[in-house]
């Protein structure tokens, strides 16, 4: 596989950075995961750190040499991380759970596989537009598809910040089916944290990014996002990937779903129920993370 790299975290004007994010490679499949600890409530790194390393080590022992069902994988590995996440804090005594968003995307022949939780974005970029991105699990999210607010208003609606959906919240949290789509030579996968879309419009994001090397786009975007973010700047964290391979022959399996024009989207499967684990379970799988994470190379986080 060829394809480029780009990722940068900054603190903004926060007193600490709380996001966290990891890429691996094995075998013949790559994995992409960024998450956002949630501020409000206790020990969001911890949480975000615990996100990753799960979905991370879980990569790492499916990858062999492509994760069987990416459509599967996705949101079995973010149900655990949020059983991992919950038991961590009760564990720790903390009187308020660790809490965190994530998005995470796993790239093999020639496809990309994503899914998430809460507002931390994938934006699929191609041929100078936004082929599509997830949509947030938020208010005002809501009320933008329900046709009451513009999309520009996001950022600045006194509700923007209202989570309907995260890991380690009380209630396990309801993953969407995992999405797919084929890619094609030079597009631009990014994950990112809503440090750097919230002050950004779309628009921006594009102008930034078409026609340009990521490795030079990138940065200025970022830089940007900290600027405009100003006193209350929240922390910015990009990773994105540019593929540089030619577009596989679509499979005769695919089912497309036209969720915008020109939209390669597809529902790869449906997510199962949070896995009901024991204590002893969790700690078990605590221990198989640990013993991943010795392998982990440079690039893991």
């Amino acid at each position: 596989m060829r394809y480029t790299i780009f990722k940068d975290t900054r603190v903004g004007a926060r007193s600490y950075n709380q996001d966290r994010m990891g890429f691996w490679s094995e075998g013949e499949a790559l994995m992409l995961a960024l998450a956002d600890g949630m501020g409000g409530h206790a020990r969001g790194e911890l949480a975000a750190q615990i996100a990753i390393d799960c979905i991370g080590a879980a990569f790492r022992v499916e990858a062999k040499p492509r994760v069987p069902d990416p459509g599967a994988f996705l949101p079995r590995a973010i149900q655990r991380a949020h059983a991992m996440i919950v038991h961590q804090g009760r564990k720790l005594g903390l009187p308020d759970m660790p809490r965190t968003t994530v998005v995470a995307c796993v790239l093999q022949g020639g496809y990309a596989w994503w899914s998430f939780v809460g507002d931390s974005r994938l934006y699929l970029i191609r041929d100078g537009r936004v082929v599509t991105r997830t949509r947030d699990h938020t208010v005002v999210q809501q009320l933008v598809d329900a046709g009451r607010i513009r999309e520009e208003a996001v950022a600045v609606h006194p509700d923007r910040n209202k989570l309907l959906r995260c890991l380690g919240g009380p209630v396990a949290p309801r993953i969407d089916p995992t999405a797919t789509a084929r890619l094609t030579r030079d597009d631009l996968v990014l994950l990112c944290s809503d440090g750097l879309w919230g002050p950004l419009t779309q628009r921006q994001i594009l102008n930034a990014v078409i026609g340009r090397d990521p490795d030079k786009a990138l940065p200025e975007l970022v830089a940007l996002a900290e600027k405009l973010g100003g006193a209350t700047c929240d922390n910015i964290s990009v990773l994105a990937l540019q593929w540089l391979e030619e577009a596989v022959p679509p499979s005769e399996a695919e089912i497309t779903v036209p969720l915008e024009p020109d939209t390669e989207l597809r529902v790869a499967g449906a997510s199962a129920e949070l896995m009901r684990l024991t204590d002893a379970d969790i700690e078990r799988q605590i221990d198989e993370i640990k013993a991943a994470l010795k392998k982990q190379d440079p690039e893991g986080r």
